[in-house]
Order: structure tokens, then sequence, then C-alpha cells
């Protein structure tokens, strides 16, 4: 990454004695650069190598608010603010908490995100009541991070609790070390232990470890003022006008949905059940150019990928196909694995298809989810509502605020369609998701064969961009 590469040159430079020069302030150059960390709550890249995560979504709004070129230096947590400083970003985006010591040394701009510092332990193991039982176990921690500070503060009550500050490694990592059992504990922010307990069901919370603290950018207490000032106007603008709830809603709107034994047997299908029909889900990327793992995730939802599964409304097969769809589809036997895998993707592209254009993604594919549970029609009706009550139609985040209604008579009557569950759809919309983000970590992309005219099949792609 060319960021990662000057920022060594950097340190060489000062090494020797010559350290770098700070960076000119970005109405003089045209570009803004952030240093964050590598991460699911901060910046990282997609299956297709494309950079997302909340903190890139945010600095990419931001720069492209002021009309800057965007650049990235990527760091260890512990060399967050040390590079920030040191005058070689403009600003640190990269999941900072706010505390007292960060104060000092660096200037914090608006928060945007409340989270919870949690002690995490090993489901099968006895749950901790307070800090007093974890004294003598081995609990591990970020070096540099806040949840050092708070250590440091509880300890006055508790003398005998120690800890381990780990440099190279972040929470994340931290967590897989608990849920396979090679540390006793861990203390992370709550949206972190969230993301990881998707793949990790043994992942339990004990309590949390002091009050709710925020999130926020932060700045050099002698760097560009100007910036500041924008920043601040830009996170007034969007916690106004709802971009910041709907940028959320996109990374962490979905992951409370499943219990831990929902997350646990899915994986045990996963490891079991999904290799007969890899092949197949697979074929149907190359067909359509949906992500095999979207697909998988969708037949999963709707039939835990027994091709025999039939409900009592008589929708049948791995994709849950109607009667009137699997005629649409060509489909002469829904019981078939890849008639109905295949018939259920096209039938899901057909209806990404359908929506506007405008709508970006992944809120496109979203509701194309919503879609295949609760019909276009029905869909269309939520958007409208959307559009009454001063909302997003082109949001997912605000279309789960409305497609709920629609079982209400007040609502319903109002639109055309009618009555629909849409809430169900909201709910099985949101597990697929959450099922797709655990095949995206464990299982691998697929890259169709080239084509006869050497070029690979249509592509797709889906981020959270």
């Amino acid at each position: 990454m060319r960021g990662l590469a000057l920022f060594g040159f950097c340190l060489v430079l000062a090494a020797c004695g010559r350290g770098p020069e700070p960076l000119k302030p970005v109405r003089e150059t045209g570009e803004l650069v952030v240093v964050s960390r590598n991460g699911p709550t901060t910046y990282y890249e997609d299956a297709d190598g494309n950079p997302i995560g909340p903190e890139h979504d945010l600095a990419q709004m931001f720069a492209d608010e002021l009309g800057l070129r965007l650049r990235w230096i990527v760091v260890p947590f512990p060399d967050v603010l040390p590079t920030l400083t040191a005058g070689q970003a403009h600003l640190a985006a990269a999941g900072l908490t706010i505390t007292d010591e960060r104060k000092k040394r660096v200037l914090f701009g608006p928060p945007y995100q409340t989270v919870r510092e949690e002690l995490v332990y090993h489901r099968d193991a006895p749950r901790p009541k307070s800090l007093a039982d974890v004294i003598g176990k081995r609990l591990q921690v970020v070096a540099g991070s806040s949840y050092v500070e708070t250590l440091r503060r509880v300890q006055r009550k508790y003398p005998g609790l120690a800890w381990e500050e780990v440099p190279d490694h972040d929470s994340e990592e931290l967590l897989r070390r608990v849920a396979e059992g090679e540390i006793d504990y861990v203390i992370a922010d709550s949206h972190i232990v969230l993301l990881a307990q998707r793949y990790y069901p043994q992942l339990a919370v004990a309590f949390d470890v002091g009050p709710p603290e925020e999130l926020a950018w932060a700045f050099a207490k002698d760097g560009d003022a100007w910036l500041y000032r924008k920043a601040v106007e830009f996170f007034a603008r969007i916690r106004r006008d709802g971009t910041l709830t709907r940028l959320l809603d996109r990374y962490y709107g979905h992951i409370e949905r499943l219990e831990p034994a929902d997350v646990i047997e899915f994986l045990a299908r996963m490891n079991r059940v999904l290799p007969k029909y890899r092949a197949l889900f697979q074929q149907a990327q190359e067909i359509t150019g949906l992500d095999w793992r979207l697909l998988a995730a969708l037949g999963y939802q709707e039939s835990k990928w027994d091709p025999l599964a039939t409900s009592p409304t008589n929708v049948r097969g791995i994709m849950m196909l109607t009667e009137q769809t699997a005629d649409h589809m060509g489909v002469a036997d829904r019981l078939d694995p890849a008639q109905s895998i295949i018939a259920g993707a096209k039938y899901l592209l057909s209806l990404k298809e359908a929506l506007p254009a405008r709508i970006p993604e992944p809120d496109r594919t979203w509701m194309a989810l919503a879609a295949y549970n609760v019909g276009l029609g029905h869909l269309e009706d939520a958007r409208i509502l959307a559009t009454r009550q001063g909302l997003s139609p082109d949001a997912w985040a605000d279309l789960k605020k409305t497609l709920p209604l629609l079982a209400r008579a007040k609502w319903h009557a109002t639109v055309k369609h009618g009555y629909a569950r849409g809430g169900e759809a909201v709910i099985l919309t949101e597990n697929i998701r959450t099922y797709y983000d655990i095949l995206l970590k464990f299982q691998p992309a697929y890259k169709p064969p080239l084509s006869p005219f050497g070029q690979n099949h249509q592509e797709v792609r889906l981020s959270r961009r």
C-alpha cells in the first residue's frame, strides 16, 4: 500500500536524524491524509480489494465534500496517535475513544458513535461477576488503547489486577484467542465484540467495564484549524440529515439479530452441508454475477440448504420458490437443487435490476433480498411510505422502519398493494446479511473461468460503499 510505504520511508528519515516535514494544509495541496488502522470497524479491503469500513466511508464522504483527494496511512493501533502528532496525517480516523489522557495530546472532533468497554470471556467458562474474579487469570488488551487507561483506574479498587498489553495484535485477534481458549479474558469495545460474535459464538460478555464512551476523529492541536471547523460542520450535517445513522446501520444494523445458537448451527452446516452445493452456487454466480456466498446465505435462510424443504404454503426447495416464480423461471422440479439454486439466483438478479437505478449498493441488494420475501409491489409501498415520512426511499436503513408498517391497517390501507408481513422481510434480510458476512470470512471468493472470448463472465460486485 502506497501510504504504508511512504510512512515506512518517513520512519527511516527520522532514524537518520532528518525527520519528515510536517504536512502542509489541505487547501495548499488538495490532499487529505488520514491515518487509521486495519480492521472491520475502521478500514479494510473487501473481497474485490476495494477499501471499505465505517471510518473509510466517513473520511471519503468528508474528502468528497471538500473536493480533496484522500490518502490513507494504515498503521498498527499504537502508532496511530504518534503518526498524527508527528505531523504526518491531517486527522486520525481509527475508532478512537475520547479519553482524558488523549485529550491532553490531541483535539477531538464531534463524537459519532457511543460504545461500551466490555469484559469478554469464553461461554463455557464460569461468568466473572466483577474484576475481582479476573485476578490471577490471563487478561489481554491492545497496547495504547483506552482499555489500558480504564484498567489503571479500576486497579485502585482491585490492586491485584494485572493484564498484558499486546502491541502487535488488534482486539479482533485477541477475541479470537479467547474463543479458542488461548487466553481467559479480553476487554474490547461493544461494536467490535458484536462483530466478532458472528464468527465466534463462543464469546460472551460478562459486564461493562466503566460507563459508555464516545468515538471521534482526532486532530493535532497545532493542526489545520480550517480543516477542524469543516469536520465539525460535516458531522453536524450528517447527523442532522440521517446520513450518519444510515452509514452506521450499513455496518452494524444487522449484527444483533441472531442468537449464538443460530450461529453455531450455521457454522456446523457450513462445514457439513454447504460443500454438497458449493459448485451449484458457484455455477449460479457464473450465470448471474452475484457472489456465490450471498446466494448461499439466501439459500440457508430459506431452507437451511435442505433441497426437500416445503412450507405450509407450498413454497419448496433450497431457494423456496413459489409455484408462480418457478413457472416464470422455467423450473420443472423445485426440489432439484440445481434448478432451484440457479432459478433463485436469476430471480434475485431480476429483482435487483427492477429497482430504480439510482439506489446504490449495498442498499440495492438488501432491498432485493427483502423483495425476494415480500415482493416488489410491497417493497415499493414501503418506499412510498418512507417518502411520506421524510425518509429516504433509497436507503435500506429507512425501509427497515417502513416495511413493518405494512402489517398495520393504518398504513397498508393507504398504499396500492395493501397488507404484507414487512417486518418478517426485514428480519430475513438482516439474517441473510449476517450469514453472508460469516461466509465472506470463512469461504473463499470464486473467480469464474474465462469465457471463449478471454473475459470473465458478468460480475456484479457488492461492497458496503
